[in-house]
């Protein structure tokens, strides 16, 4: 069974970087596509960053286009947020979630009943 650890977080200023990193056990990452799914207090979950399970394509959410970036190294079962350009906004907790063979937009669809979740990774954007 696919488990996810998510490792990265912190407090960063405004207009800072993080990279966030999504290791996976159990099962070949290649199986699966990877989202990176954000929520902050109060406020829904949002999928932000969401990558297929094969070719790498890629999915975005309107809000973080252009300054986050997701990237998978499946020798390494690893998937990777790079995130720039940091706002207040982007404050949240941040998950990843697994989905069986999904292409990255069935993937940041999704909302519930993914095959894995992990159990999230604070980013705190703040002077």
């Amino acid at each position: 069974q696919l488990q996810l650890v998510e490792s990265g977080g912190g407090l960063v200023q405004p207009g800072g970087s993080l990279r966030l990193s999504c290791l996976a056990s159990g099962s070949s990452l290649g199986y699966y596509a990877i989202g990176w799914i954000r929520q902050a207090p109060g406020k829904d979950r949002e999928a932000v960053s969401c990558v297929s399970y094969s070719h790498g394509k890629t999915n975005y959410a309107d809000s973080v286009k252009g300054r986050f970036t997701i990237s998978r190294d499946d020798a390494k079962n690893t998937v990777y947020l790079q995130r720039n350009s940091l706002k207040p906004e982007d404050t949240a907790v941040y998950y990843c979630a697994a989905l069986t063979f999904a292409t990255a937009e069935t993937m940041c669809a999704r909302r519930l009943k993914y095959d894995a979740f992990g159990q999230g990774t604070q980013v705190t954007v703040s002077s």
